[in-house]
């Protein structure tokens, strides 16, 4: 198995379940699928971090779309860079966002830190944190 390899095509695939052109609909569900059991989400753009299991992350952000708040978004890696030992692995990546939600326009860039555990199904992520540029 190439290890770095699958950790980029995880790390896509989470890219890919997030974003979705004007008139279309993002992939959330398959998150689920990239995660160990008990895997974590941690925004850390604010005050404090907004720690959220893959269940609570996707949750508001599959309501702003259905209401109609979120119409576009894409996110995806500009850089990055894997560390492996054994079983245990991280990737460290720059990332761009922009997206349309309530009528306006809005970009970012910042980084990604994820960590990743080889299990009996391959590689998973077990835990993901970000944080925006300012």
């Amino acid at each position: 198995m190439d290890t770095e390899a699958e950790l980029a095509r995880l790390s896509r695939a989470f890219f890919a379940a997030v974003s979705f052109e004007a008139g279309g609909k993002p992939g959330y569900d398959a998150i689920r699928d990239l995660f160990i059991s008990g895997g974590l989400l941690i925004r850390n753009t604010g005050d404090a971090p907004e720690v959220t299991t893959v269940d609570e992350f996707i949750a508001p952000r599959a309501e702003l779309v259905a209401s109609g708040a979120l119409t576009e978004f894409y996110e995806g890696e500009l850089e990055a860079v894997n560390q492996t030992f054994g079983t245990v692995a991280h990737r460290w990546c720059s990332y761009e966002k922009r997206g349309v939600q309530n009528g306006t326009a809005f970009a970012a860039t910042g980084a990604i830190s994820t960590q990743f555990v080889l299990t009996p199904g391959g590689w998973r992520m077990s835990s993901m944190a970000w944080d925006d540029a300012r």
